[in-house]
C-alpha cells in the first residue's frame, strides 16, 4: 500500500520533478523553495539555485525564511550584488527557469501579488512583486506553484504584477519578448500547461483521487482538459522522506532547536 501523503506534498513533489539537473533556477520563497530544494536533494543534485538577494548556487540546509536568510549566503558558491543578479544573470539570459508562487493566477498565466480588488481602493493589499516581474519576463520559462481554488485561479487577475501571456494570451509576442513565459502550473489538484495556440492554461494531468468535476469547481474559468489527460504519479516513499526531513529540520531550526 502506498504511503499516505497530503495534497500539499503531492503539489511540491510534482513541482520538484519538473526541474532538471542542469537547470539554473531563480527561486521564490515558500512553496517554490520547497520544490527546488527537494529537487536538489533528490534527482537534481547539480541544479543551480539563485535567490533574489544575490546568492548563486545556494544549498540551504533548511528552507529559508526570506531571500535575506543567512543560510543562503553561507551555503552559496558565491554571493553577488542584487544589481549583478538581475543585470548579469537574469537579463543576461543565464537563468533557465523561474519558479514563482501567486496570490491570483488567471487563465493566461498572469500573476497578481499586488492587490485584491480595485488598485485605488483594494480589499486587500498584498506584499507586491519584488523581483517577480523581472523574473517572469527574463527567465527562459516560468513554473508556477499555487493552491487550487476559485479565489486564486481566476478568469482575470485584478492586477498584473508579473506578466504571463497577457490579457489575451498573445501579449508577450507583441512586446517582443523572446522568453517562453509560464509553461507549467502545478496545483494541489492538477498540472496545467498553456494551449500551444491560445496560451490558455489547460489541464494535462490530475492528481490521484481528484476528479475532473472537482477541478472544474475549483477553477474560475471554463477550464479545458487535454484529450490525453493523464494521472499524475503519486509521491514515492523516498521523495516523501526527503521532503519531510527537510521540513522537520526547518521547523526545528526556526524555533531555535537546531
Amino acid at each position: 500500500m502506498a504511503e499516505p501523503y497530503t495534497a500539499s506534498e503531492m503539489m511540491v513533489v510534482t513541482a520538484a520533478r519538473a526541474l532538471r539537473n542542469d537547470d539554473v533556477c531563480f527561486v521564490g520563497i515558500g512553496a517554490p523553495s520547497e520544490a527546488c530544494n527537494l529537487a536538489r536533494l533528490t534527482h537534481a543534485p547539480d541544479i543551480t539555485l539563485i535567490y533574489e538577494s544575490g546568492t548563486i548556487g545556494a544549498k540551504p540546509e533548511v528552507l529559508p525564511l526570506s531571500i535575506g536568510d543567512g543560510d543562503l549566503c553561507r551555503t552559496a558558491l558565491t554571493t553577488v550584488s542584487v544589481p549583478e543578479t538581475f543585470q548579469y544573470w537574469l537579463q543576461g539570459g543565464r537563468i533557465s527557469v523561474g519558479f514563482l508562487g501567486a496570490a491570483q493566477l488567471d487563465r493566461f498565466g498572469n500573476i497578481n501579488t499586488t492587490v485584491i480588488g480595485d488598485y485605488a481602493r483594494p480589499k486587500v493589499r498584498l506584499p507586491g512583486g519584488g523581483g517577480a516581474p523581472e523574473i517572469a519576463t527574463f527567465c527562459g520559462e516560468i513554473y508556477v506553484i499555487v493552491p487550487h481554488d476559485r479565489r486564486r485561479m481566476v478568469d482575470r487577475v485584478d492586477f498584473i504584477t508579473s506578466l504571463g501571456h497577457g490579457r489575451d494570451g498573445q501579449e508577450r509576442h507583441r512586446l517582443g519578448l523572446q522568453t517562453k513565459g509560464p509553461t507549467l502550473v502545478i496545483t494541489d489538484l492538477c498540472v496545467m500547461r498553456p494551449n500551444p495556440t491560445t496560451n490558455e492554461l489547460e489541464v494535462v494531468s490530475i492528481h490521484p483521487g481528484v476528479t475532473v468535476d472537482r477541478v472544474r469547481e475549483a477553477t474560475g474559468w471554463e477550464v479545458t482538459f487535454r484529450p490525453d489527460l493523464d494521472t499524475t504519479p503519486p509521491p514515492t516513499t523516498a521523495e516523501l522522506e526527503v521532503l519531510r526531513d527537510l521540513k522537520a529540520r526547518t521547523e526545528a531550526a526556526h524555533r531555535g532547536g537546531g
